[in-house]
């Protein structure tokens, strides 16, 4: 396993999601694997902490999140962007072969049933919350984050360290048709220290 995967504090785990990156779903079901890209994903809560992501009845990757009732969502980096678009483009429905041809590599954290996407910058080992109406009525899916890890090269302290890292690591964000921007440069807003008497 990569020696720089490090355990994330669940306290801070929503702040892996909150720069709004283009991410990777992943589930496990009946000896069945796959993967998908989601471009709708959001922190939803910080205790017990909780995202949000829109999967469509088309995927594949939905009916293994159904039946197991558990998702790894993690975040991909400019250096994937070609399988990101793979996985996002086409069904395993459709396709059988679709990880073959994407080049998804999974690997499983210690103690953990999941298959996670190598290479990422961080995952986010989820918990289906049941909510039918929604999950039907929007494609929108509710889960706890029982467990979250990220690469020490551009997420440490709590925090994405993007601007030191080196640029390959990166996060994506989908526009439309393949479109994608990276994220860009850190702009930091001074905070007044409290003045004594104030």
């Amino acid at each position: 396993m990569n020696p720089h995967i490090r355990p994330v504090d669940l306290s801070r785990a929503a702040r892996i999601l909150n720069h709004g990156p283009t991410v990777l779903v992943s589930a496990r079901h009946d000896g069945v694997e796959n993967v998908m890209a989601a471009a709708w994903c959001c922190a939803l809560d910080f205790e017990p902490p909780k995202l949000t992501v829109v999967l469509d009845r088309i995927a594949h990757t939905r009916t293994l999140v159904e039946g197991s009732g558990r998702l790894v969502v993690q975040i991909p980096t400019v250096a994937q962007v070609s399988l990101v678009n793979e996985v996002g483009t086409r069904s395993l429905f459709e396709q059988p072969d679709k990880l073959a041809k994407s080049g998804a590599v999974f690997f499983e954290m210690p103690g953990r049933d999941l298959p996670f996407v190598e290479g990422c910058s961080a995952w986010l080992e989820c918990k289906a919350i049941s909510e039918p109406h929604i999950q039907e009525t929007y494609d929108l899916f509710v889960a706890e984050i029982t467990g979250a890890w990220a690469d020490d090269r551009v997420f440490r302290d709590g925090r994405w360290n993007f601007e030191q890292a080196d640029p390959q690591w990166r996060s994506l964000h989908h526009v439309a048709g393949g479109h994608f921007y990276i994220i860009g440069d850190a702009v930091d807003v001074a905070r007044d220290e409290p003045k004594i008497g104030d």
